[in-house]
This record gives structure tokens, sequence and C-alpha cells, in this order.
């Protein structure tokens, strides 16, 4: 929730029960991200100006907007399918995004395709945007990989399951691109960008990174998807403050940009991976947003969370205020979005058939890619690991 609550640790059944003033007071805090939220698209789908950030999105012609819509109706629709997958019983879990999809496309295309950018386990919509295929995140959920794509060519790492720890690894590398002299004012100066959530911000890696990119100018964007539950824990328990408001502390700029708003989310992206570009240090982002389904599919937040928030936020969809604004602003026809349903459609499609395909590792594949270079240790162990395992298939 946006702004703090006062709250005491619960002493007894009966002030367990919030009263009627405390549920509204809960709701219209986290139905409103503030006065310092910056917004260029509305939930209605009307485009308003912000002298400070209309700059970062003036080449958003129809086309492009078209484009970013684009982007998010597929990646909520693999998403979806992800999620029926685990159901399943195709995949061992799945981690939703649903309601984040303005967050993650809108910062990933504000990506240059010389930046890195450091992922959770969430960060599908910005897979996306760096040319990983879907399907390429399967054996992850799976369990017989960690991911399949190149890092260094898709400059997109892979997926971090420890909860914060990317944040080390982001200003490490942001600080490398700094030693290296890859930070200026020509075009092919670098940047990082680094994804976690709004639970993260109580894990000691990310304070670690910020106090490190914080005293070496590194150009890396801390970029917190604050989706208002950390599993089963509001915001409002895990801070006093805003969570933008945090950066003060560590001597770097921080602000909050409406999550749900695609056009917001990258124009402020674009400025802060300039301000990092440019010599100018880190920058904390907070992408006010809600995620509208469980935190994994192990998780049931009908336990800890009221429906009638998960109402309010729906009011909100990242994908509907674009998809309004088409068509008031632009007269976008019905065509334009029966196509990308149809082609959302066919990636699902594909998306689910690769699934159900795959075949099972080898035994021996536990053992690949362990090391950039063979060793005879590793080499040892593998072959008294298939010698075993052979002695089963033999009997």
């Amino acid at each position: 929730m946006s702004v703090p609550q006062s709250w005491t640790p619960v002493t007894s059944a009966d002030t367990a029960v919030p009263s009627h003033d405390q549920v509204v007071a809960g709701l219209k805090a986290t139905d409103e991200g503030g006065a310092d939220l910056v917004q260029l698209l509305t939930p209605e789908g009307e485009r308003v100006t912000d002298p400070r950030f209309d700059r970062y999105a003036a080449d958003i012609d129809l086309d492009t907007l078209k484009n970013l819509y684009r982007d998010m109706v597929l990646v909520r629709r693999f998403d979806r399918e992800g999620n029926a997958l685990q159901r399943q019983g195709q995949l061992g879990i799945w981690v939703p995004l649903l309601g984040q999809e303005a967050a993650q496309v809108g910062s990933g295309r504000a990506l240059a395709p010389q930046d890195m950018a450091f992922p959770s386990y969430r960060e599908h919509g910005v897979a996306w945007t760096r040319g990983v295929d879907p399907t390429d995140l399967l054996g992850i959920f799976r369990g017989t990989d960690h991911g399949t794509w190149d890092p260094i060519e898709k400059r997109f790492h892979l997926y971090t399951i420890v909860i914060g720890n990317q944040c080390l690894n982001a200003t490490g590398y942001a600080m490398g691109q700094k030693f290296e002299g890859k930070v200026g004012d020509g075009s092919d100066a670098e940047a990082t960008i680094c994804y976690f959530g709004d639970g993260a911000t109580s894990q000691g890696d990310v304070h670690e990174g910020f106090v490190w990119a914080a005293v070496y100018d590194a150009p890396v964007v801390f970029y917190c998807q604050n989706n208002q539950w950390a599993i089963s824990e509001p915001t409002e328990r895990q801070t006093r403050v805003p969570l933008y408001k945090r950066a003060q502390g560590y001597g770097f700029p921080g602000i909050r940009v409406d999550g749900n708003d695609v056009l917001a989310c990258l124009a402020v992206t674009r400025w802060a991976l300039e301000e990092c570009r440019t010599g100018n240090g880190p920058v904390l982002v907070e992408a006010f947003t809600y995620r509208m389904d469980a935190h994994t599919t192990s998780d049931d937040p009908t336990r800890y969370r009221l429906a009638d928030e998960l109402e309010l936020w729906k009011l909100k969809d990242p994908i509907e205020r674009v998809r309004v604004n088409l068509v008031r602003e632009h007269g976008v026809e019905q065509g334009f979005f029966d196509g990308i349903q149809a082609e959302a459609d066919e990636l699902a499609a594909r998306f689910r058939q690769f699934c159900v395909d795959m075949p099972p590792p080898a035994p021996d594949r536990m053992f690949s890619k362990v090391y950039a270079e063979p060793s005879p240790t590793l080499e040892a162990q593998r072959e008294a690991f298939l010698a075993y395992h052979a002695s089963f298939e033999g009997a």
C-alpha cells in the first residue's frame, strides 16, 4: 500500500478483525499511488501530460503504441498458458505476472541493445522484449534446466530464484561497466537494470547492492515492481515510507511511476537509464502496480487479501487502458484487436505444444555447463555416475 498505516502486533482474536474504517483506508491506500506518481495514460485511457517526462515518450507514435499493446497481450496470453500447464501437471510451478505487463514491457522496451538486464523469476515480459522466446522459460519451471538462452547475446541474465540476490549481481556488473569506461555521452554507453519486487526490499542483498552502487556511482537502475504483496505480507508491514523514498538514504534519486501505465514506465525508465549511462549514478524506480494473481501457483491469495481490493485494481488494467486509448483517440478498429488475439492464441498453442513435447533430460545433464571449461574431476564424476546408472538399467 502506498501510505503506511499504524500497525501494532495483534494480541487477541478480537483485535485481528479490521474495522470498517480500517478496511476503507486500506483500500484507498492501495488504490492511490500518491501525488508523486508519474502517469501519462490514465486508467480511462486518456493521455495526460507531464513536463518532466513527455519528451521521453515523444517518439511514441500510433504504430509504436500498437506494438506495445501487442507485446502486453502476447505476454499475458502465454503467462495464462503457463498457469494452466502447471495446473495440468506439465510444470512444477509457475510464477504469474498478471497485472504487471505494463511495468515489464514498458521498462523492457526502454532498454538499448547494449544495456544489461538482471531479472528475478517473474520477468517474462522483460524476457519477451529482449528477444527470449517464451519456450526458453519452460525448462526452469519444469525443472530441467536453468534457462536455455545466452545471457550475453540477449543482454538478459538468467532468472534468479534467491530473493534479492540479483541486486548484487547487477551492481557488480554495473561497476564493471563503470571501470571499463562504458559510461559516458556516446551512443554506445551502457547501463544495467535490475528487477525485484517489494518483498525483496526487506532482504539484505538489496540494501548491500544499494550501498555499493551509490559509493561507486554504478550505472544501475534498480527497478522495483511494487505489486503490493510480498507473498502474504502487504508493503505496509515492510516499510514506514514509500519505497521510492528509500533511495534518499543511499544518496541517489528515487521515483514512483504508475506501473500499470506502459507509456509512463517506458518514459521513466528511459530517463533513469539515461541518468546512469551519462555517469549520474544509480536510480531507484518504484513501479506502483498490483499482482492480480497468486505469488506463484503454490500460493492462495484469497487467504490474505480482500476481493474488493482485487476488483478495484481490475479497473486499472494496463492492457485495457491502451486499448481504450487506441479506440477513442486513434480510431483503431476491431480488426486490429482480433488479429492480435489470434496471434496470441497461436503463441499459446506453440508454447503449450513445446511444453508437452519436452523430453526428459539425459541422466548426465546435471554435469553439462557447470563450468566454462571441463575439468578432470568433473569428468570423472560424470563417468562414475553413468556407470552407476548403467548398472541399474542392466539389472
